[in-house]
């Protein structure tokens, strides 16, 4: 190969690297952040229900006459209270937030159910909204 043949196949090589990169620029970026956290669950009312008939229930087995009339009322509320307690514990999540560094300046945030499988420092980019490691292509 000439010196000349050498020198295009050089400028030619670099040229396309820099259009890759500037292409990648808006979408590609660095991982500088993970940090795992407890998301608490959220009551839909069907553990207030739940709870709620079965206080009622089981204070109404309890007593006679108007001791029995609050013995449910008391069994409803308390029923109520801790179905929505037990429904809230039952829909926290672990969650891991990845924070980025995208090439073009920006920060993003991407959240993730439970671990993920980026590390400190990862070469990243973002596609239809997701999170993937940079392939280069």
């Amino acid at each position: 190969m000439n010196y000349n043949n050498l020198i295009a196949l050089v400028c030619l090589s670099l040229t396309a690297e820099l259009a890759h990169a500037d292409s990648c620029k808006p979408d590609c970026g660095r991982i500088t952040g993970i940090e795992h956290y407890t998301k608490e669950g959220t009551g839909s009312g069907v553990g207030v229900v739940a709870g709620g008939v079965a206080g009622a229930l089981l204070g109404n087995q309890l007593g006679t006459g108007n001791t029995r009339t609050v013995a449910t009322v008391g069994g409803a509320a308390g029923g109520a209270y801790l179905g929505n307690m037990a429904e809230k514990k039952v829909k926290t999540k672990q969650m891991t937030k990845v924070s980025v560094k995208m090439d073009n300046g920006n920060t993003r945030a991407f959240d993730f159910g439970g671990k993920t499988q980026f590390a400190n420092g990862d070469r990243v980019q973002v596609r239809n909204g997701k999170l993937n490691r940079y392939t280069g292509k």
